[in-house]
């Protein structure tokens, strides 16, 4: 068997940081706000990098004035992305730089970055303290009954030409901060003593900043100009790292990084607490934590590995975490979410069957179902050469043999939310459904490309296939997915795939370590699976915002290219077939209730992502957030008066049976189009005799 074991996509259970500016310990022996300096040791590190990225990464940049440029633009951006501290003039006055960071690179000379940041670092304590000043200017019996607005994404907007400009929007910050806390159900006195609490926590935070991580950030204003999976750890961050790759099996099992002052979740790990719990999704903002029964501890502006320590704690104990939904108007739209912390166990991870039960011409149809959270291994016992160790590809074939006994005409692989694991595994898997030929490339950084793929001429199951993906299946799932689709094996369904198509491997250096980008995927059709991912057959609505979840949306993202094709074999006539296919599925768009309201929902989701700028009016504001929710509960009516079910006056009314394949409506479409492709193919057969 051609393969590899090469794990892919994210490390199972692992809560890993993404590096900001507040993402590494600190300790005590700061210097003085504003007079940080880099030491010898950070001098010998920048140097290294600049060596190591030279010749060992998959993409090939010249460290010139043109990298140079985008050194600085990035780092003022990490540093100052909301452009709310500098002004133009300061800009202008770093202009002096904008062809010499390049040079300082490759000589180790840090100085030009510590000056940005001891200034950055400066007008942030300023900020911080005025901004505690100025709370004490709102009265308690304060009315929020202005007409100015705030707009929430300055990141397209021009640097403040004065000082003036810039009091002028931290003061309509400051009123938006205790206009969200108020509409949560605050009195103006409490949400001033917690903005007062925030901001003091965040201004002691600030001022235990340290060279390390000035270092940090403008090592990775470097490393991520070759992609953003590649960067620099410090020695803190490394050994951080290191013990959560060992203790990664306890935890809620989420993906965070910091975002200006919130934490952001990225994503869930299959089969982890916070997946199983259902509640916590990508995008959505953690605002407080709080433990068991315990109050609520209010953590935006804290650093990311803090709130990570606040969120891990003994399994089986309850954390509650105060999250802003994704698709939230605004910062006032919170909600409280508890999850049992847990060891994500094996058994939530592996495999799962079910069967969606169709009628079809008054007969019932049985369609299987196989859910793979992620591509899992028993590593250990696979190098042991154990003869039944665990694994993704022997389970679905066992739960194939079973689904096949209990009748059923067709089959649904379910690869929603999975985010990767074992390349060993989806090189396998596909194995199942072709009787042999190449799964899929991988490129070095030096130029070799490798083929993958099953030299097992048996196949497991030869029936109707369909695999159903959305935005955050990546990794392995995208390199299943891709070659059932090139073989035209099976119908691919849903939303477009999250897009990572490379592997990191980890280097070590004197300080700290790098993690760099050295291979890329490809598709046996020559296509890569980076960046663009892949496509389905047939589109289901997408519930995700591409611009905030998947590679695409990732700055400085390896482009998606094509290298050549492998000769393959072609299983069906889905060319054919797809027109008919999508006509079919666009008919019942049109009249089936929940994929009405499956529309309808992405529709009322893209229209809330498109608000720019929020009021700072009180009713203005309670206006927007009824419109919107009387809009959600409007929709969910429609569906059930649609379906015959009783109506509900408040949207918390409504549960959803999850573990009912038979109410997932993307299920259910899909089984509804296995049925149409037994029905063309029975009449190609038909027409063939």
């Amino acid at each position: 068997m051609l393969s590899k074991v090469i794990p892919l996509g994210l490390p199972r259970a692992l809560i890993l940081t993404f590096l900001s500016i507040f993402s590494v310990y600190s300790f005590a022996e700061n210097a003085a706000v504003g007079q940080l300096s880099a030491s010898q040791e950070q001098r010998q590190a920048a140097k290294d990098v600049v060596e190591r990225l030279g010749y060992g990464h998959y993409r090939e940049i010249k460290l010139d004035d043109a990298l140079s440029a985008q050194i600085l633009d990035h780092y003022l951006k990490l540093l100052d992305g909301s452009k709310a501290y500098f002004t133009q003039a300061e800009i202008d006055n770093y202009e002096q730089y904008r062809n010499q960071l390049d040079d300082d690179l490759q000589k180790g000379d840090l100085q030009a970055a510590f000056e940005i940041y001891n200034t950055y670092q400066k007008k942030l304590v300023k900020r911080i303290e005025q901004q505690l000043v100025d709370l004490e200017s709102f009265p308690d019996d304060f009315v929020f009954d202005g007409k100015e607005t705030l707009l929430l994404d300055r990141t397209d907007s021009p640097w403040a030409a004065t000082e003036a400009e810039l009091n002028e929007l931290w003061k309509k910050r400051l009123t938006n901060s205790l206009l969200s806390l108020k509409l949560s159900g605050k009195t103006v006195a409490e949400a001033r003593k917690t903005l007062t609490r925030r901001l003091q926590s965040q201004l002691t935070r600030v001022q235990q900043t340290r060279d390390e991580d000035v270092f940090q950030v403008f090592m990775n204003a470097y490393t991520q100009l070759y992609d953003p999976h590649t960067q620099y750890l410090s020695p803190r961050s490394s050994e951080t790292f290191n013990i959560r790759m060992k203790l990664s099996l306890d935890g809620i099992g989420a993906l965070l990084q910091s975002e200006d002052e919130f934490t952001k979740v990225v994503s869930l790990v299959p089969g982890g607490p916070a997946d199983l719990a259902g509640e916590l999704k990508p995008a959505d903002r953690i605002i407080g934590v709080g433990q068991e029964n315990g109050e609520i501890v209010d953590v935006i502006g804290w650093r990311l590995d803090e709130v990570v320590d606040l969120i891990r704690d003994p399994r089986a104990s309850t954390v509650r975490l105060q999250v802003i939904p994704a698709n939230a108007a605004d910062n006032s739209q919170s909600k409280e979410i508890a999850i049992v912390r847990n060891t994500v166990k094996l058994e939530d991870q592996a495999a799962k069957k079910s069967i969606v039960t169709l009628d079809q011409n008054g007969q019932n149809r049985r369609i299987g179902v196989i859910d793979i959270p992620a591509f899992y291994v028993d590593f250990e016992a696979w190098r042991q050469g154990a003869e039944n160790y665990r694994s993704t590809t022997r389970d679905v074939a066992r739960l194939i043999t079973e689904l096949e006994a209990e009748g059923i005409d067709g089959l649904i692989i379910d690869l929603r939310n999975n985010g990767g694991g074992a390349l060993q595994e989806a090189n396998s898997l596909v194995g199942l459904f072709i009787d042999r030929g190449p799964t899929v490339q991988v490129r070095s950084a030096e130029g070799r490309i490798d083929i993958l793929g099953d030299s097992d001429n048996s196949i497991v199951y030869n029936g109707p296939l369909a695999v159903l993906v959305n935005r955050l299946s990546a990794s392995a799932s995208e390199i299943f997915a891709g070659a059932i689709q090139d073989y035209q094996r099976g119908v691919v369904i849903g939303g477009q795939t999250f897009g990572k198509g490379t592997v990191q491997s980890v280097t070590p250096l004197d300080h700290g370590q790098l993690k760099l980008t050295r291979a890329k995927f490809y598709r046996i059709s020559g296509e890569s699976t980076q960046h663009k991912g892949v496509v389905p057959d047939i589109m289901f609505p997408n519930l995700f915002d591409h611009k905030e979840v998947g590679e695409s949306a990732l700055e400085f993202a390896l482009p998606w290219d094509q290298v050549k094709q492998v000769p393959h074999k072609f299983y069906v006539q889905l060319p054919t077939w797809l027109p008919a296919l999508r006509e079919n599925h666009q008919k019942r768009s049109l009249q089936d209730p929940d994929l009405i309201f499956l529309a309808e929902q992405t529709k009322l989701i893209e229209q809330t992502r498109s608000i720019k700028s929020i009021s700072l009016n009180e009713q203005t504001r309670q206006a927007e957030t009824k419109r919107i929710e009387a809009q959600q509960l409007a929709l969910e009516n429609q569906r059930r008066k649609a379906k015959g079910l009783e109506l509900i006056k408040e949207l918390n009314e409504h549960e959803d049976k999850k573990d009912d394949p038979n109410q997932d409506a993307e299920l259910v479409e899909s089984g509804r189009i296995i049925l149409d492709m037994i029905k063309l193919n029975q009449t190609a057969v038909t027409a063939q005799q």
